[in-house]
């Protein structure tokens, strides 16, 4: 255990936001840091402060949700619009007006704590002081949502509320019967149907938690494990840097869930070696987008929105995670693929097997790295709230990286290693004791760290991973808050039903046209929005309607998610794209149109899910009832594999050697085929594959005997 990474190597002590490790955070709308100077000082322990109220009500949840909920969204406010005035406002003046919105934004968290049993009991019968602090929340909620995510999503969520003043004066089927100002506000700023309604609930209860869980673990140096794992493991391949991208984006999205955050991180060290190699500028711009947006479907911790949708539809995580573990190994498998059918073409190598580095050995000099990951997937298989797990998770990666520099001074390597036994036993004992006993364990860590001037530093990094955590989650839960408006808007309007009418209506003739819709809807939306509000907004109106098609819930609601993530890959918006160009020096847009290149076959999988959800190990068809379950997942597998991959052949223009149009056509035919549910296509699609295969075969020996 004396190998254990020694976190205090890895940030200063000093407690300004103007820690160089934390300038490559990414927040939409925002620059990087705290900002300097004193506010800056006091954003950054305001960040601190937010980690703790939420980890203490998450450890101990002794506050009823409301509360909680409330005080999520005052300090969403108030370190949203305090970085707003330090990062982007030009005067004092400036400054101080953000700072005077945020502590407005705050006391209403604080009105409801201290109002809390007096509001319920208003309930219908709000005073003018609790319209007052609706009106007021309503409001700083959308500015702050205009500040941090841009004008799109606040002007569609005030669509969306504009609906309810006025929608008693459009024609039918829009029209609705007229509601007062003070039910609107009632709806909105108070009870759970509005801004502190599902979303919110998520965000504050679980998304924060694994938010800082990610930034403590990236602190604790899991980055560059993966890095250097990714490296060893596959570097060596053909078009290898590309093939490492692909691989650390996909173990960092094990942890992290954000796809632009995974651009950046892992960017600044996969593009550059992908370009030194011979890929072009915006393929591997491509390839880093491509890869980095995968991370929110990959298991564990997936993306904000597979909690979202746990909540929503009342399931457990875990049934979650069994949805999305073969789409999303397909989903990277279909990158892998592409990139090395793309560096085939190109005549890309690997690199060096000789200055790569053993990637087992990294895993045996920095394994203890991977212990708290470990227990969070234990916690959430084994029927543990994604709330418990991710705290325990949190947990114990804070003992790890306090326990560490401690460990270095002691000398003998036999008393090392009693000392990880013990601390590992102590910690691992909180399955039966409680967190009490972590919390004193961390806190008599903090303590002897404090003792030693080589360990204080370490008390930084715990200090500086938590005002990161924060900070990482203000767009996501700025996105929770005003989502709750369109939420809201279809729970007090019942619009929703509308829609769903209209999908079930083209659906009654032809379920891929309402599929089609949908996947539109996804990606229209997804050019404004981030991947959360879009799955909300979208899963609402489309996920009920499906469900009367006959698309089983869990089904609809991924198809939903998973063009979501396609979203922030499709111009002209294209988030992560954007996000990689200046890394790659190459324009976003050029970037995205290799993106969908290189997620051409992922556009498919989503659909097949639907006409055989035994892809996402749902129930069984007619030949789970005629062979057995498992024979007809490991057909389905096969049968997807097969078809994504002759599409990636045909979109290529590459097998074993370049393909002739008429083998392309062939192989996108063969695709096509696969793809498709209907009663011949199976068989056809299998056998123009195997006849593409046979003719290229033949004619690159031909060519080889030449």
């Amino acid at each position: 255990m004396s190998h254990a990474p020694d976190p205090a190597a890895g940030g200063p002590s000093r407690p300004a936001g103007l820690d160089p490790n934390l300038e490559a955070e990414v927040s939409e709308g925002l620059p990087p840091g705290f900002g300097p100077g004193v506010m800056g000082r006091v954003a950054f322990w305001l960040a601190v402060a937010f980690s703790l109220f939420q980890l203490w009500a998450a450890a101990y949840g002794t506050l009823p949700s409301q509360v909680v909920r409330a005080m999520h969204v005052g300090f969403l406010l108030l370190l949203g619009f305090g970085l707003v005035g330090n990062l982007v406002a030009k005067t004092r003046g400036g400054q101080a007006f953000f700072w005077l919105l945020g502590l407005m934004g705050f006391g209403t968290g604080l009105y409801q704590w201290i109002e809390y049993t007096q509001i319920l009991r208003r309930t219908g019968f709000l005073n003018q002081t609790d319209l007052i602090v609706g009106t007021v929340l309503i409001v700083l909620v959308f500015e702050g949502a205009r500040r941090l995510m841009g004008w799109p999503l606040a002007v569609i969520a005030g669509c969306f509320l504009a609906y309810c003043f006025f929608g008693q004066h459009l024609p039918p089927p829009f029209i609705h019967r007229g509601y007062g100002f003070e039910q609107i506000v009632e709806h909105f700023a108070f009870g759970t149907e509005g801004i502190y309604g599902s979303p919110i609930y998520v965000s504050s209860a679980y998304i924060f938690i694994f938010v800082v869980f990610a930034a403590f673990l990236e602190r604790a140096g899991m980055l560059n494990l993966f890095n250097d794992f990714a490296l060893g493991m596959v570097g060596a391949a053909r078009g290898g840097p590309a093939q490492v991208a692909t691989l650390a984006s996909a173990l960092m999205g094990t942890i992290s869930g954000s796809g632009v955050a995974n651009v950046v991180a892992s960017g600044q060290f996969t593009i550059p070696m992908m370009k030194k190699s011979g890929f072009k500028p915006a393929f591997a711009g491509g390839v880093e987008a491509t890869a980095s947006m995968g991370g929110q479907i990959m298991p564990p911790v997936m993306g904000a929105v597979a909690f979202i949708m746990a909540e929503t539809l009342n399931v457990p995580y875990a049934r979650v995670v069994q949805a999305a573990i073969v789409p999303a190994v397909l989903y990277f498998g279909v990158v892998f693929w592409m990139v090395w059918l793309q560096a085939g073409r190109d005549n890309l190598k690997g690199l060096p097997k000789e200055s790569l580095p053993n990637p087992w050995a990294a895993v045996r000099a920095q394994w203890p790295l991977v212990l708290p990951l470990a227990a969070l997937v234990y916690l959430l298989f084994a029927g543990y709230t994604p709330i418990f797990a991710g705290t325990m998770g949190l947990a114990l990666v804070t003992v790890l990286i306090l326990g560490a520099p401690l460990a270095a001074l002691i000398g003998p390597y036999v008393f090392r290693l009693f000392f990880w036994i013990v601390l590992g036993l102590g910690a691992a004992s909180f399955l039966r004791y409680g967190v009490d006993l972590l919390a004193i364990i961390i806190a008599g860590l903090i303590a002897l760290c404090a003792l030693f001037k080589g360990t204080r530093p370490t008390i930084g990094i715990i200090r500086d991973a938590l005002a990161q955590g924060a900070r990482n989650a203000l767009p996501v839960g700025i996105a929770c808050a005003i989502v709750g408006v369109v939420i809201g808007t279809l729970t007090l309007t019942g619009i929703a039903s509308t829609f769903i009418g209209a999908i079930i209506a083209i659906g009654q003739n032809n379920l891929f046209l309402s599929l089609l819709l949908t996947m539109l809807t996804c990606l229209v939306l997804g050019m404004g929005i981030p991947t959360i509000p879009n799955y909300i907004i979208t899963s609402s109106l489309a996920g009920p309607a499906l469900l009367e098609l006959g698309v089983p819930l869990l089904v609809s609601h991924m198809f939903v998610f998973y063009f979501g993530i396609m979203a922030d890959l499709t111009p002209p918006v294209a988030l992560a794209c954007f996000a990689a160009a200046p890394i790659a020096k190459s324009t976003g847009l050029k970037i995205s149109m290799q993106a969908i290149r290189l997620a051409a076959a992922g556009f498919i999988i989503p659909f097949m899910a639907v006409y055989t959800p035994s892809l996402m190990l749902q129930d069984g068809g007619a030949i789970a009832e005629a062979y057995g379950y498992p024979v007809e997942v490991a057909f389905v597998l096969l049968k997807t594999v097969m078809g994504v991959g002759l599409w990636g052949i045909a979109v290529v223009g590459y097998f074993l050697d370049r393909t002739t149009l008429p083998e392309r056509l062939l192989a996108l035919a063969a695709g096509v085929s696969l793809i498709l549910a209907l009663p011949m296509s199976d068989g056809a699609g299998f056998l123009l594959g195997g006849l593409f295969i046979a003719l290229h075969l033949m004619r690159v020996r031909r060519l080889a005997a030449a």
